[in-house]
Formats: structure tokens, sequence, C-alpha cells
């Protein structure tokens, strides 16, 4: 009798799909158009009952469970108690995540300290008497932990709690597809069965396998905050392996804080991933402040206080400070023996693993890592979670941004040149010099540029590249008018106040009309005035 599960199932299918198609055949009004479409999604949802395994419980303690409290859980849980699911968020160690208390809150404070010191070495571009200041190294530190501290709260258990999610703070598990086993601190475990699961664990550093890292005893973008707190001054000489985004942006700052920085890259440019010219100017402007850039070499081996590299020179360091990337956090959740884990998550368009109602947002999903993204993953992830059987939805990665906070700042949406001349697509390049705004220059920062990428002939973005101070902010009307399909031509009859950093959008959107008026029709106008004038 093994096989009458099948035969009743194919025969319920049978019947409801030619209930759904009776109404038609009979004509009926304007309620048949929909008839058939419920009675389709009735038979998908007797489909499922009847497929079901067995081992799936038939009542479950919550609709989802949120494993990682950085902001793609934090996100997810939001909406499923919004939406008033019973929802459980489960985090091991701190809410908020590694944006909060590793990444982009702590380094950012420590981005601003170093630019005033910068500044103030520097006063006499503003007509100021500049000065060598003072560094108490701990003190800046302290201000650092003080930031994340200000902001804890809008990520705390008792926030998310007032919100209606249940946060539990322990180690989580899959037991099976439907069970997740909460280990906490004190020893006790505890169950609990989910109709659906989103795995946000996040990422963690990527370590070379050099020989002698572990008596060098490397710091990370994780353990640095707390390594570095307490200090009253800083490292003299500290050792940089990687030139991407958290490589240049550490480099750059230490330094200006009064540490001789030197910076390795294995590749020829800094910041691989943006246009060359984007590059060259972050590497100039590093140098400018000291930093040693050393690209195309690779560190051989490392030890305490020291670091071989394979042109045969050894650096002597105080620190070492290892930032070639993020992997996924996989490990100790259970994953590998569903078929989900390994080395990545393989995860459908709907954020879905092999087990489509197993969900992944934020950092370990490993698309684009930037807690934006991780927000918007999330909203994908939730909806998907707890209404994917009645409706889904591809998670939308075609106006991704992302800036790097060095000084300058480095801004990128879409596609760069180099990715449309690798990939074939011919494009138009608009560029505007910040020499030529007026506010950049008052501020006396008028270093960098925005280049625009637009099909030949049409003003639609394909791409922006945006390098120079308040680069983040410029970027953000790039954004929004290609994600809602605006062309050059909006920006440029949009009225931006003056003057101000956001008129280089405007700027930028004005050089490209003037490169596409007719000629034709100025020689016509020149004859018309001429005539109008008698």
């Amino acid at each position: 009798m093994a096989c009458a599960p099948y035969v009743l199932t194919t025969a319920l299918s049978l019947l409801l799909v030619i209930g759904a198609l009776f109404p038609v055949w009979q004509g009926v009004g304007p309620a048949s158009f929909a008839r058939p479409g419920l009675y389709l999604w009735m038979a998908r949802m007797a489909l499922k009952v009847f497929r079901r395994d067995p081992a799936r419980p038939r009542r479950f303690d919550r609709n989802l469970v949120v494993i990682g409290g950085g902001s793609a859980g934090l996100v997810s849980a939001y909406i499923a108690a919004a939406v008033k699911a019973k929802v459980t968020l489960i985090e091991a160690h701190r809410m908020g995540g590694d944006c909060l208390n590793t990444g982009c809150v702590p380094s950012k404070a420590l981005i601003r300290s170093a630019k005033l010191a910068h500044q103030m070495r520097h006063a006499g571009r503003w007509g100021l008497t500049p000065a060598d200041p003072d560094v108490p190294f701990g003190a800046v530190m302290e201000r650092v932990h003080r930031i994340i501290a200000d902001i804890a709260p809008h990520d705390s258990v008792e926030r998310y709690t007032g919100l209606g999610v249940e946060v539990l703070q322990g180690y989580a598990r899959l037991i099976d597809p439907w069970t997740v086993e909460v280990a906490f601190p004190d020893g006790r475990t505890q169950r609990l069965t989910t109709r659906a699961i989103i795995i946000a664990t996040g990422a963690a550093p990527i370590l070379p396998d050099l020989p002698g890292l572990d008596q060098a005893e490397p710091l990370t973008s994780d353990t640095l905050w707390e390594a570095l707190r307490g200090r009253a001054t800083i490292p003299a000489r500290i050792a940089i392996l990687g030139g991407g985004p958290i490589g240049c942006e550490l480099a750059q700052a230490l330094q200006r804080l009064g540490a001789q920085v030197t910076l390795i890259q294995r590749g020829p440019h800094l910041l691989p991933r943006e246009d060359d010219d984007a590059s060259s100017l972050v590497r100039a402007a590093l140098e400018a402040d000291g930093v040693r850039v050393l690209t195309e070499m690779q560190a051989k081996a490392s030890g305490k206080g020291w670091l071989d590299l394979a042109s045969g020179e050894r650096i002597a360091s105080d620190a070492l400070i290892v930032a070639l990337g993020r992997k996924p956090r996989l490990t100790g959740f259970g994953l590998e023996a569903l078929g989900i884990g390994g080395t990545r998550i393989e995860a459908d368009a709907f954020l879905r693993t092999t087990h489509p109602h197993i969900l992944v947002a934020g950092d370990v999903a490993g698309l684009y890592q930037f807690t934006h993204t991780a927000a918007h993953q999330a909203w994908f992830a939730a909806v998907n979670a707890l209404f994917g059987d009645i409706k889904r939805f591809k998670a939308d990665y075609r106006v991704i941004p992302w800036v790097t906070f060095t000084d300058p700042e480095v801004a990128r949406v879409g596609l760069s040149e180099a990715e449309a001349q690798a990939q074939g697509i011919a494009v138009e390049v608009t560029r505007y010099d910040l020499d030529e705004l007026d506010r950049a220059i008052a501020d006396g920062a008028s270093e960098g540029f925005i280049k625009v990428l637009t099909p030949p002939g049409k003003d639609r973005i394909l791409g922006v590249t945006i390098v120079g101070d308040h680069a983040g902010d410029i970027l953000s009307e790039f954004v929004l008018a290609m994600k809602h399909g605006l062309g050059l031509g909006k920006i440029l009859s949009t009225i931006h106040a003056y003057p101000t950093w956001a008129e280089a959008a405007k700027a930028t959107a004005g050089r490209w009309r003037q490169a596409h008026v007719s000629p034709a029709a100025l020689r016509l106008l020149q004859g018309f005035h001429a005539w109008r004038r008698g």
C-alpha cells in the first residue's frame, strides 16, 4: 500500500484542475476568472500536504526562528513581529552583530577622529595655523567604544522584545529541518519547532595559510577593537595585509593617528573592484598621509614582530592586521548534516536553501557583504519565509550601492567602466571633476570626480563612480534615479540648493546634456536669432 498516497495525490490533483477549468467552460461571469487561480492554489496546497515529509511536525512552536542578531537577523525578526508572526531571534554573542560591534560603527568613529587629526595638521588649507595634534590613543579608543554603547540600544534585546520578538541569547543548532536547539551559557538547552528558519549568521575574517601567523598574533577587523582598547599609545609600526576597503580604511586612519603603516596588497591595485582612476586617487591619498603602499606583493612568513615578503624584505611590526576579506560563518549550526553548509550556502533567487523553508540572508549568503544589503535581503527572506506558500518574491540586486570610507571616499553603484569593457557593454562615460564645484572649492576639498555610465546617446544611468568628499551622500540621488528609472535629464531638471555638494549630481547631468546638443540645431538657432535682429 506504499503507493496509495501517490494515487490519492494524483486523483486529487486531477479533480481540482477540472474544478478550476469548469467555470471557464461554462462562461459564467467575471468571478470565473478568479476561481481557476483559487482552485489551482488549493491544488498546490493539497499536494504539499500529501507529499509532506512524515518527520515534519503537525504543529509548530514558532512561525519563524531567526539565527543571528546582526542586520539581516534583526530586520527579519522585526518584519515577522510586525505582521504578528510568532518569531524567535537567537544570538550567541552581542546584539547588532559585526556592524555595530566590530565593523561599520567602530571603524567610522575611528576614521572621524583620524580625519580631525589630519585636518589639524593641515589647517593652513583653511587659513588657520597648523598644529601637530597630541593623540591620546586610549581616549580615542574609548570614544569608539562609547559610540558603540550609544548606538547599542537601537539593536538591544529590550527594544526587540518590546517589538514583539522573543530573543534568546544562546547558541543555535539545527537538529532537523524543523527543530532548532538553543544551548544557553548556563548549560540549559531548549528545543523549538518552527515552520521556517532564516540563517543570518554573518561572516568572519579570512586568515591566510601563512607560516608563523599564529606566533604573530594577528589582529582582524573583529578583534582589533578590544585588543587596542586600553592602550595609552598606538602601536608604532603596523603592517596590514589586504588592500581592499577594510585594509585601506584602517591603514589611513591608523597612519593619521600616529602609527607608521605598511599596506601590502597582492594585486596591482588597491580597491580592486573599482576603476583604476578611483584606485589611483586613493593610493595617492594614502601615500600623501605617509602610508607605505606595496602592491603586487605577497607575504611569505611571519612571526612575533616581523613579516617576511616575497621580495625578501623583512618588515618590523608591532601589530599585524589581516584584512583579506570575510567568509560566511557556517560551522557549528548543524547545517552540514542537512546538506546546507560546506564552504558556502546554495540559495535560489528567493533566498531558499535546499530546504525551501530554510532561508538565508546577510553576509552568510556571500553575495554583497554590506549592512544595507543584509537588511535588503532580510525583507525578501522574511516575507518568503512567512508567505512563500502564497506569494514569493525574488531578491532584487539590480541597484546595490557601496562606499569605501577613505579620504577621499569612493562610492559606487551599478557598472564600473572596467566592468563594462570586460563584459563588452557599449557605454558612454560622462565625467565631472569636483574642482569645478563651488562648494568643494569653498570646503577646500576639490579633489575627485563623478563618472556616470549611460548607453550611447541615452541618459539612462547604468553605473556611477564617485571619488571625493561626501561621495557616499552624493551617490544617493543616483541610486534613487537608477532604482526608479529616472535619467540624467530628470536630475538636471530638479532644483538643487546652492551651494551644496548635491549640486555635483546636477552638474554631471548638465555635462551629459552639453555633450548631446545637436550642432545642426545650434546653427538653426543662430540663424533664427540673426533673423530676429533684422
